[in-house]
């Protein structure tokens, strides 16, 4: 039986639909991703899953005795205590159950030996809970995961309260993971996680037991993790099998068969119409009317609705000299009264035109107060930073202001930059601020609105050097992959510091890696640098030592080998459309028993489709291999 089933969910607010006819199921051990641009209703779909907010029509069931461990993207803290107390409160049903053990190991005591049995089968019992939850091995599993998300000694006993917005975030992932849940729900989980965090992540979602929903943007993620795909994107949510990439694929072919559908059907209208109206009147005037009630019945297709997406011309930045940006002896870091703490010790660092760095490092480890020292934001504590001839840079960063809070969007751009008043609009409308959203506030936009604006603010001025801060944090998937053609369009430099691995390899020629609290350069890409630290890696017992030439029979071996891989992908192509058409009967069979209310035949269905779940994974496993 799924985990979780919906039949006909809806979710509204007044006269805005958020959702409507949402029926899916997740089932033991389900791999999902939520996927769909910022606003599309995910969250929403999310927190009615939860049970934050009630749906407007619709049925939710969840199977008796789950537990659903959520991780929204902003997590509040409740506790007076610190951030180990509060994730410890994953632990509570253990801790009851040993208050229960020592009242009744106290009655035990307290009783007369023919008195044991029944107080004794009942210690027994409360001891064979404790150790199915894991009562013995909480404390190493809480070490191993806390580690595991990035949560240092000192970030763990600090006061809940005051902790920052990714260390809470990082904090409620963990106590989510420790609650051991059926099934794990997590909201963007990889924006405060650093590269060594989201391995850790990957490598526990891809081996755990739990069914996981995960909402993310990361598409490197998403394909490492996932099995199936929900969209929400114009009020409906639709499931495609497979991770990310293979999703993008059979978008784009429903895409383009919904369009040359919606064509057909408008030439065969435009033909009927042009015969009605030449012959409503003629000789033919029966035949006129009997198309035009066939023409009335017909059922229209809807023309499929495009996403918005960004639209700039690649930025023209004006030279620099050869250097932009060089350090010697540079101590970074802060003060603490009068005592220097030190994050990062550099002997000497260059930043050449049109170079595109990246510069990666752990959480915690001074990215941010470094880009800020090399532009003159920060003090060095010791060194120097020179910057070079006619360097303009421009500084993208996780929180960029956006412009006045009481301004509207129209008035934060000419703060920025004073132009024409008519052409600020279609300026603004290329980064999705279109008609009466020129007059919002600053204030009453969302994250990935406010990400916008200043990104807008910084482009409008045509820096020749990019310095940019997790650019792509609150961003949703189409609007990176607008800003990714951007900078890759710029003819400027670029430093930037992300955790989108997608974005790293895309754009990042060479990388500075932070570690040990100095900077050691790598001349080549990120996928070239986690090559080389996966070769390191391998034992040497793991490497082939098989150099032998190939033979001319070797090759038409191969060949004979590449026509039957290609007749067995085929196969399995095959096999996987007809699982995939096999699970959409069977979901519409689980939606129709929901609304009857036939349990006998919702656990019957639940079986089949777990099954065939499992069996298409496999599939889809058997021909990524």
């Amino acid at each position: 039986m799924p985990v979780l089933s919906t039949s006909q969910l809806s979710l509204s607010y007044g006269n805005s639909q958020i959702f409507s006819d949402v029926n899916v199921s997740i089932a033991d051990k389900a791999r999902i991703g939520l996927v769909g641009p910022n606003g599309a209703g995910k969250s929403s779909l999310i927190k009615v899953i939860v049970g934050d907010i009630d749906q407007t029509a619709g049925e939710l069931h969840v199977s008796s005795g789950v537990r659903i461990g959520y991780v929204p993207q902003i997590s509040d803290v409740t506790g007076a205590g610190s951030l180990r107390e509060e994730i410890r409160t994953a632990f509570q049903e253990l801790f009851d159950i040993e208050d229960q053990m020592a009242t009744q190991l106290e009655e035990i005591s307290k009783l007369s030996c023919g008195d044991h049995s029944q107080a004794e089968l009942k210690y027994s019992e409360l001891v064979s809970r404790y150790e199915y939850l894991g009562g013995y091995t909480y404390e190493n599993r809480l070490e191993q995961v806390v580690s595991g998300v990035g949560l240092s000694e000192q970030s763990l006993h600090s006061p809940a309260a005051s902790s920052s917005g990714g260390e809470r975030t990082r904090a409620a992932l963990a106590k989510a993971i420790l609650y051991s849940p059926e099934l794990l729900i997590l909201d963007e989980p990889t924006n405060y996680l650093d590269l060594t965090g989201l391995d850790w992540l990957e490598n526990m979602l891809t081996h755990g037991d739990m069914a996981f929903l995960v909402v993310s943007h990361d598409r490197h993620f998403l394909d490492k993790v996932t099995s199936s795909i929900w969209e929400m994107d114009h009020e409906k949510l639709q499931v495609f099998s497979g991770n990310y990439s293979q999703y993008r694929r059979q978008k784009g072919e429903q895409v383009l068969w919904q369009r040359k559908r919606f064509q057909r059907q408008q030439e065969f209208i435009a033909k009927e119409e042009a015969f009605i109206r030449r012959y409503g009147a003629g000789q033919r005037a029966a035949e006129a009317k009997g198309r035009a009630r066939r023409l009335s019945r017909l059922e229209r297709l809807e023309a499929p609705q495009a996403n918005d997406d960004i639209s700039l011309a690649g930025i023209s930045a004006s030279r620099t000299g050869q250097v932009l940006i060089q350090c010697k002896d540079l101590s970074v870091g802060f003060k603490e009264g009068s005592v220097d703490r030190t994050l990062i010790r550099i002997d000497g660092i260059k930043l050449e035109r049109n170079s595109r760095t990246c510069l990666v490092g752990s959480n915690g480890t001074g990215k941010t107060t470094f880009l800020k020292t090399l532009l003159g934001m920060a003090e060095p504590l010791e060194g120097s930073v020179t910057i070079g001839h006619n360097v303009d840079f421009g500084y993208f960063s996780q929180e960029s202001y956006a412009g006045p809070e009481e301004a509207s969007v129209f008035e934060a751009l000419l703060e920025a930059f004073e132009m024409p008043l008519d052409e600020v609009r279609p300026y603004l409308a290329r980064f999705l601020f279109r008609d009466d959203e020129v007059f919002k506030t600053v204030s009453s936009l969302s994250g990935g609105e406010k990400s916008r604006l200043a990104l807008a603010r910084l482009l409008i001025n045509k820096p020749n050097l990019l310095v940019l801060d997790e650019p792509t944090t609150h961003l949703d998937i189409a609007t990176r992959e607008a800003m990714e053609q951007i900078l890759l369009d710029y003819d400027g430099t670029i430093l930037f510091v992300s955790h989108d691995r997608h974005l790293i390899s895309l754009m990042a020629k060479n990388l500075w890696i932070l570690e040990d609290k100095s900077i050691t350069e790598f001349d080549g890409s990120f996928d070239e640098w986690q090559s080389k630290l996966q070769s390191q890696a391998v034992k040497p017992s793991n490497i082939s030592n098989d150099t032998r030439v190939r033979t001319p029979s070797d090759t038409s071996k191969n060949q004979s080998l590449i026509l039957l891989q290609q007749r067995q992908i085929d196969e399995l192509e095959g096999q996987i459309s007809d699982l995939e058409e096999k699970i959409t009967q069977i979901e519409d069979a689980i939606s129709h028993a929901s609304e009857t209310h036939n349990v006998s035949e919702l656990t019957t269905l639940g079986e089949l489709y777990e099954s065939l779940q499992m069996e298409l994974s496999a599939k889809w496993e058997e021909l990524g291999g």
